[in-house]
């Protein structure tokens, strides 16, 4: 087995040779707009799962999921070739479901400013039930030292209850 550092650095290295290589080497026309988000190995350096990101429709992203897939063969040599590791990892693409969960909390977040807005829209002109301010202020302090000289004492400075 290895550390986690070495299969971090080597993670590392493949995201970059696989981006240069797409970018320089690969002329599959099915390819679209790849960004590689992330590339994760195992402790024993054998797999490499690789993350990306197809910006277009479904249609392009199921395009270039199947170009990625005719290209593995070459990636996995360029990889093999410029990291000069004793055995080179295989290859997995994944899509990063990175961009879906953020639209999904983008999403989430101007649900709740539209929630906001009609809070405030509905408060706007209203009072407080209770008053002015509903809200409890802290106790000036001199009551609170008039409290505590009115409470009995005993001789050793105790308080009787």
């Amino acid at each position: 087995m290895t550390d986690n550092a070495r299969a971090r650095k080597l993670a590392d290295r493949i995201q970059v040779v696989v981006a240069e290589t797409l970018d320089r080497r690969i002329k599959d026309p099915r390819l679209g707009f790849v960004t590689i988000t992330d590339a994760r190995v195992t402790g024993d350096l054998r797999e490499a799962t690789v993350f990306y990101t197809v910006y277009g429709d479904d249609e392009e992203r199921a395009a270039s999921a199947a170009a990625l897939e005719s290209a593995k063969g070459v990636l996995r040599s360029e990889v093999g070739r410029q990291t000069g590791v004793r055995f080179t990892p295989t290859l997995a693409f994944v899509p990063d479901a990175l961009p879906d969960n953020a639209r999904t909390i983008e999403d989430l977040l101007n649900k709740a400013r539209a929630k906001d807005a009609e809070v405030r829209e509905v408060s706007t002109g209203k009072t407080y039930a209770a008053g002015a301010d509903p809200y409890r202020k802290p106790e000036d302090d001199d009551e609170a030292d008039s409290e505590a000289a009115a409470t009995p004492t005993d001789e050793d400075g105790s308080t009787k209850e």
